[in-house]
């Protein structure tokens, strides 16, 4: 699905939005990560007040990322704007400060996601997984915003 801005983002489905991330959201917020599951709090870029979110935070390589499955959300306009957010774990808050990777610096990045994630995520993907070519997961790269995350933030 394409916005009228032309950015790509695809809305989750019923199951996905009230029950599936209510219940990962509901577990994070205890304390208790589901195969890596955060709560994002990142600044709205409008009101400035927080806005939270499940994720799934990507370890690879010693570095961590986060990866927008579903496109340019509210989430992802909002960590472009602040550059910062924290990921929450129960009372436990980790500042952080983000980089976007360029589309050129992804495939390694999606391809690790995708092996871990693809049961959940896959669906926003157009059919591309982890055993997918590397030109295929190139083309679909510009539509999935990725962030590296270094310790630290405000």
């Amino acid at each position: 699905m394409n916005t009228p801005t032309g950015r790509h983002f695809k809305r989750p489905g019923w199951f996905t939005k009230n029950v599936f991330n209510r219940i990962v959201a509901w577990l994070t917020r205890r304390g208790l990560s589901v195969w890596g599951s955060r709560v994002l709090e990142v600044r709205g870029r409008s009101t400035g007040a927080p806005r939270r979110t499940p994720v799934n935070l990507l370890e690879l390589d010693g570095d961590r990322y986060l990866v927008a499955p579903r496109g340019e959300t509210q989430w992802v306009r909002n960590l472009r704007a602040s550059g910062e957010g924290r990921l929450l774990l129960g009372r436990r808050a980790e500042p952080f400060k983000a980089l976007e990777i360029a589309d050129a610096e992804k495939l390694r990045i999606l391809r690790a996601y995708l092996k871990r994630w693809k049961a959940e995520v896959g669906v926003f993907f157009e059919g591309v997984g982890p055993d997918s070519s590397d030109e295929e997961i190139a083309r679909v790269a510009p539509k999935h915003p990725v962030f590296r995350l270094m310790r630290g933030g405000s």
